[in-house]
């Protein structure tokens, strides 16, 4: 994959236990999670193939950490609006509670019980790895996050809730560069938009987006 988006979830429940009527309430902000995933893989009438999204489910009590990989390569099922897109999590992580190994619970979208800190990690160490935080350097040609010819990238960014204090000082330990997106404060699915914009802009030759996702 060329794109690759890394969201930390903090509140959505791990089991899944939540109704797809309350996605802003009582689901823990699935509804800005799953405009996450969305956004990150639809193009009008198509998907972005070459791009993939990881969440991390990491909120607590029990169950364990889950870890979502939609990949736009081979996801199926996929539409625009936020209501399917969480149903197609919510029935990932609902069916993954008896495996405890990655499993593919539809087409392109593969779960399974993860360490946070080692995702994070492994993410932090890719190619073009950089951190969408509010007080990060302009994303800006030539800065970080933003390599020569901008064919590669891999970003990590937080639900509406702010990364934890562990997490900020795990990312920071790693020296992951830290990128903003504009001056004021933007929802994560708006800043997935900013910066998928920002890189066709300067890679309009790229994969782009073949074919629709159902």
């Amino acid at each position: 994959m060329a794109r690759r988006f890394l969201l930390l979830s903090h509140r959505v429940p791990v089991s899944g236990a939540f109704t797809l009527n309350d996605l802003a309430g009582g689901a823990g902000r699935m509804d800005e999670v799953a405009r996450c995933v969305s956004t990150a893989l639809t193009v009008s009438n198509g998907l972005r193939r070459d791009t993939e999204v990881v969440v991390l489910f990491v909120a607590e009590p029990p169950p364990a950490a889950r870890r979502i990989r939609v990949e736009g390569a081979r996801v199926r099922y996929l539409n625009p609006d936020e209501r399917s897109t969480a149903a197609l999590l919510k029935n990932a992580l609902v069916r993954s509670l008896v495996y405890d190994h990655d499993w593919e619970s539809s087409p392109g979208l593969v779960v399974g019980p993860c360490d946070p800190e080692a995702e994070i990690r492994r993410f932090a160490a890719r190619p073009g790895a950089f951190w969408l935080t509010e007080d990060g350097i302009p994303l800006e040609p030539g800065r970080a996050g933003d390599a020569e010819g901008a064919a590669e990238f891999a970003a990590l960014l937080s639900d509406p809730t702010d990364p934890t204090e562990a997490e900020r000082e795990l990312l920071t330990s790693l020296g992951i560069p830290r990128v903003s997106v504009g001056p004021l404060p933007l929802r994560s699915s708006q800043v997935i938009d900013v910066v998928h914009n920002h890189f066709d802009r300067r890679n309009p030759g790229g994969p782009g987006a073949a074919g629709p996702g159902t």
